[in-house]
């Protein structure tokens, strides 16, 4: 009696959970028919149609076809450049191809994305013009506006790439394509300071006579630390080293050391031979070689930023450039992209050669415009981020320009 009653129990409750689901299923549809009716635009279909599709492929084929096509043929003219060094240096194959080619290839992609963006707009927007594709676009219909969706759409796949890129990925290929050039191809890297004079904490302020970079070694070492303008403690060491195999940030052995803690007429003198310590510095702080902005990621550049503002060092303005001008390349594409297409989309007589030329002559302005404005940032105490951005905002207004007499 008792089974068959546990048997029914467990009937009824089945059937219950699955009038449960059939609910909850029945109200899901009803939650989607109800979007499709009143949120129309949010269909895949009505965001990215078949002319978005097709628009999409060709500009993003183009891209990609175009960087291909001028990094192979850079390749080529800076291996023939490099070749009598890389020999006389015997550079093996294989650091040639993967630590140098391979991060040669994403540094420069990167860095002339603008020129690739504008190629591959001008020459595929022509190429549609020409054939009389636009023209029945926009018969058919079509505006202006809602041709440059599908446009706007690679832009934002291209600029997102381009950030993730210059944050992320280059800056570590970077170094050890710099450390490539320093082995194999003779370029000078800094590799010693001297008088170095930095805040390394509150009130403590550190000096280092003479430092090696190469063996991460310093001579002459002091540290000083205040309370208010009193000195209260003096160390002294013949030299420095920095620990590479340490867990943590900051490690340093001293040797040949001596502290000083001074109160009031009396004073009290340690020495010893060697001593592990922490210390709020580390060897990109000392040492400051041609281009070391630009192998930091995002982050870390972030954190060198804060820390050297909070040391008082006014020695970070072309990392401040650097920072924003990662961010501001990547919107270049969406301004480019506006004066190409504005450009190209009429057809005219005589092809797209003309196109292709302007198209070039605006991009080498673009990055020439680039390397100018961060020079007045360095130079000039323009605001770091207005120098980024300076480009931008110039090229913006000529492409407000070309949109405005972009055919209707």
């Amino acid at each position: 009696m008792r089974n068959q009653f546990n048997k029914i129990t467990n009937i009824a409750a089945n059937k219950l959970e699955n009038l449960k689901h059939l609910q909850l299923t029945t109200t899901a549809i009803n939650a989607l028919k109800w979007l499709k009716n009143h949120l129309p635009f949010l269909h895949p279909k009505h965001l990215v149609g078949l002319l978005d599709w097709y628009i999409i492929k060709k500009f993003i084929g183009t891209y990609i076809f175009s960087i291909i096509l001028i990094i192979s043929i850079a390749i080529i003219f800076d291996f023939n450049e490099n070749l009598s060094k890389l020999t006389e240096y015997q550079a093996p194959w294989r650091a040639i191809i993967f630590d140098y080619y391979a991060n040669f290839v994403p540094y420069y992609s990167n860095l002339f994305s603008p020129l690739f963006v504008f190629i591959a707009v001008i020459f595929f927007t022509s190429k549609l013009a020409g054939n009389s594709e636009i023209i029945s676009m926009l018969a058919a219909g079509v505006s202006f506006n809602r041709l440059m969706r599908p446009y706007m759409i690679s832009c934002v796949l291209i600029a997102g790439l381009t950030y993730y890129l210059n944050s992320f990925v280059i800056p570590h290929g970077t170094v050890i394509r710099l450390n490539f050039k320093s082995l194999y191809l003779n370029s000078k890297k800094n590799t010693a300071a001297e008088n170095v004079q930095l805040k390394v904490a509150e009130n403590t302020v550190a000096y280092i006579q003479n430092y090696d970079d190469k063996y991460k070694r310093g001579y002459g070492f002091s540290l000083d630390k205040f309370e208010g303008n009193k000195l209260i403690d003096h160390l002294t060491a013949s030299e420095i080293q920095y620990d590479t195999i340490a867990d943590a940030k900051y490690h340093w052995k001293i040797s040949n050391w001596k502290i000083r803690k001074l109160k009031g007429l009396k004073e009290h003198i340690t020495t010893g031979a060697e001593m592990d310590t922490v210390i709020m510095m580390e060897p990109t702080d000392l040492v400051y070689s041609k281009g070391q902005q630009e192998t930091f990621t995002s982050p870390e550049l972030l954190d060198y930023i804060s820390k050297q503002t909070s040391r008082g060092s006014k020695n970070v303005v072309q990392y401040e450039v650097e920072y924003h001008k990662r961010i501001a390349m990547s919107f270049s594409s969406f301004v480019l992209t506006i004066i190409g297409l504005s450009l190209s989309s009429r057809k005219r007589k005589g092809g797209m050669g003309m196109y292709l030329g302007i198209g070039l002559a605006l991009s080498v302005s673009y990055i020439l415009l680039q390397t100018v404005s961060s020079t007045f940032a360095i130079n000039a105490n323009t605001p770091p981020i207005l120098a980024a951005w300076i480009p931008n905002i110039i090229f913006a207004a000529i492409a407000y320009f070309c949109y405005r007499h972009a055919p209707n």
